[in-house]
């Protein structure tokens, strides 16, 4: 303390101050770059391997919800195509069926008595040339 004084009084309190001021820098410098630096450096490798493990575990994220928004489309069409047929089948008239099958069996007998009438007149046409023949 003694010392301090003596320095006080042959260079005056603002050069001794300013002395122990850098002295106080040059010690918190020195604590920083030996001490804190090299914790900071390893702090800062381990926030890159994090952020890089964030964006893998983000890009699998939107993926995966991708995958899953597919897979409730698809379902969704599925599931309204079931739904479109069960309520065709619902309100398909009961009779329907009923009617196409008469429908189709009417004009089967079109068709049938047309081919009949061919035939009736091949026949009577042939009657005719072997009558006319004899």
């Amino acid at each position: 303390m003694d010392n301090v004084a003596e320095l006080i009084n042959k260079y005056g309190f603002p050069i001794v101050s300013a002395a122990g001021m850098g002295y106080f820098i040059y010690f918190v410098w020195k604590w920083v770059t030996t001490v804190i630096k090299p914790v900071i450096s390893g702090a800062n490798g381990t926030l890159i391997a994090l952020i890089d493990r964030i964006r893998m575990l983000d890009n699998d994220l939107i993926r995966l919800n991708q995958k899953v928004e597919t897979v409730l489309q698809l379902r969704g069409k599925t599931i309204d195509k079931e739904r479109i047929l069960a309520e065709q089948d619902i309100n398909e008239d009961p009779f329907k069926k009923r009617r196409e099958e008469e429908h189709a069996i009417k004009e089967e007998e079109k068709k049938q008595a047309k081919l009949d009438a061919k035939i009736q007149k091949t026949l009577v046409s042939e009657t005719k040339n072997t009558d006319d023949k004899k």
